[in-house]
């Protein structure tokens, strides 16, 4: 899916609305946290490439069908937690994909806020959001874009997290 975009402030808001029926309709709903990151990770990236490049952009968002996750470990027992980059037994996952293509070759400079500064805190907020973000090349331009890891399965991820302690390879902490 896909949207044109005017090198117009405006735009921003209309990326947002747009993103927000996309996602409806992908079956992830306005009130999912899943959706809100994804809607302000819409308006950081669409508000850099109206800012910044003064030139139309196009956004993209990509809702895959989710598939099942990696099988247990051979041998792992009923109720054992998984290991270092396993998921839960019966766990759901998929990734949404946004990008952003500009006509502007200039890279993206994540910057430093101060305090009361208003602007400059856009890569950061991605940076912390997205699980993975980076941007290419793209013609005469560069596509800006991030990925955010989507469970469908609530009930393995609640089991996931309720889970102590939590053991990775040789290692076991547990979150308090």
């Amino acid at each position: 899916m896909q949207l044109e975009i005017r090198p117009d402030p405006a735009e921003v808001g209309r990326a947002r609305r747009w993103a927000r029926s996309r996602l409806a309709g992908s079956g992830i709903e306005a009130d999912e946290p899943l959706a809100e990151t994804l809607v302000l990770l819409v308006s950081e990236l669409v508000t850099n490439a109206v800012v910044h490049t003064g030139r139309p952009a196009v956004l993209r968002l990509s809702v895959p069908v989710t598939t099942a996750g990696p099988a247990a470990r051979p041998g792992a027992g009923p109720g054992a937690v998984p290991g270092a980059g396993e998921r839960a037994v019966g766990e759901v996952v998929a990734t949404v994909r946004l990008e952003v293509v500009d006509a502007s070759a200039r890279a993206p400079r994540p910057r430093c806020a101060d305090g009361d500064d208003t602007n400059g805190r856009g890569l950061a907020l991605v940076d912390g959001l997205a699980d993975r973000w980076g941007w290419s090349s793209e013609g005469a331009g560069k596509r800006i874009w991030c990925e955010v890891d989507r469970c469908s399965s609530r009930a393995a991820v609640a089991a996931a997290c309720e889970a102590a302690p939590v053991a990775y390879g040789d290692l076991a902490y547990e979150a308090v």
